[in-house]
């Protein structure tokens, strides 16, 4: 792993031109200053009644819209070389967001347009909630899990850094997206067990558990990928990816994700298959290899049937928009299920299941070997202990 990351270690991610579109956008903090409500015909310049067929749905919100009443929003820049600027933009009244005074937002600024329309509202500046979300959950986890709680918190924050230090800037450079993702997400299994876990025996047989599972993922998802000619590019964000850096192997970025995606569920269940184990060995320390593998096995299953609904529930609710405009198409299971956007949500679900599925026979065999193997040692140390005594015991009734 360290031999890996030295290798791909990136030094930064290679610098291109902006192409102002999507995400690739300059953008800067402003704040609404004013709003100023006023009729929408004066805002599109003339008092008709927008032409078309009312009857349809589309000119019947034309003429409302129309007649409705329409806002004048004036945004002050506060950030970057225009700062203190102002500039005014038009809120419709069926716009689902709507902009109020003292509100923070996200503006972007195209430099090649017309001065009046350098600027426009992007976003809203959701910076405040989500900062004081995580302070929040970072209380709770603290609070809970006390020590080990903020050994995780650490870890999490480490992981971050890898990710935005090694594992993003190594992929645009050029580097193998799976090669990548593989050392990225062992790099940061390990400092997220062991952090938060200690060195033992208990946390190295739950990391080779999560290896040997990131590996059979691996496999399987080029497998699939290939297969099922998944080209990974399918929305505007890809897309635009792809234009930037065409050396970019999407199909290896797709598989990287669903390494990375694992991981986190990986974890629990590895860490916790080696702690069923090792409680089941002090519970009752004569029970033997295979009496542990069974037992744990029991616990796995209930954790397999939680974990793998856990999952594929999550990539469920991540494409549920998506689903949604399929169920409105009235498109059959097989059609849903074959295109692009959904296959690759089924490859990732699917691939990541049977992952979760073998990482708890791998992780429980290794743990009842490792318990069952430091059994006689633990054995003949507690018979030479308890010995040593009664044979000295002996030795001085016989001097009497």
């Amino acid at each position: 792993m360290l031999v890996g990351l030295a290798v791909l270690w990136p030094g930064g991610a290679p610098s291109h031109e902006r192409t102002g579109v999507g995400f690739d956008r300059q953008t800067q903090q402003a704040t609404v200053t004013k709003v100023v409500e006023l009729s929408c015909q004066a805002v599109n310049g003339s008092g008709a009644t927008p032409t078309g067929d009312t009857s349809t749905a589309e000119g019947s919100s034309a003429v409302q819209q129309a007649k409705g009443e329409c806002k004048r929003a004036t945004i002050r820049v506060d950030t970057g070389d225009d700062k203190g600027r102002t500039f005014d933009e038009i809120v419709q009244p069926d716009q689902s967001r709507q902009l109020h005074e003292g509100q923070k937002v996200v503006v972007a600024y195209e430099p090649s347009a017309p001065e009046d329309l350098q600027y426009s509202v992007t976003d809203i500046n959701r910076r405040l909630p989500l900062a004081l979300l995580a302070g929040i959950f970072a209380l709770a986890v603290v609070v809970v899990g006390r020590l080990r709680g903020l050994m995780a918190l650490i870890s999490l924050a480490l992981s971050f850094l890898l990710l935005n230090f090694f594992i993003l800037p190594a992929i645009l450079q050029g580097s193998n997206p799976l090669v990548v993702a593989v050392v990225g997400s062992s790099a940061i299994m390990l400092i997220a067990l062991y952090l938060c876990h200690g060195l033992s025996a208990r946390t190295s047989v739950a990391v080779l558990g999560t290896l040997i599972s990131l590996l059979l993922i691996g496999v399987l998802g080029s497998l699939f990928i290939g297969w099922a000619a998944l080209t990974g590019n399918t929305d505007d964000n890809t897309g635009l990816i792809h234009g930037l850096y065409p050396s970019i192997d999407m199909s290896g970025l797709l598989l990287a994700g669903v390494i990375i995606g694992s991981l986190g569920v990986l974890d629990d269940v590895t860490v916790t298959q080696t702690s069923a184990v090792w409680e089941l060995h002090e519970a009752n320390p004569t029970m033997g290899w295979r009496g542990l593998y069974r037992a744990g096995i029991r616990i796995g299953r209930d954790h397999i049937a939680s974990v793998v609904n856990t999952l594929v529930l999550a990539y469920a609710g991540a494409a549920l928009p998506l689903l949604l405009l399929f169920s409105i198409a009235q498109s059959g299971v097989g059609t849903v299920a074959n295109s692009e956007l959904v296959a690759e949500e089924i490859v990732r679900t699917l691939v990541g299941s049977i992952g979760l599925v073998a990482s708890v026979p791998v992780t429980t065999a290794l743990a009842a070997l490792v318990v069952s193997a430091d059994r006689p040692a633990r054995a003949a140390g507690a018979a030479a202990a308890a010995g040593a005594p009664a044979r000295g015991g002996r030795g001085r009734r016989r001097k009497r």
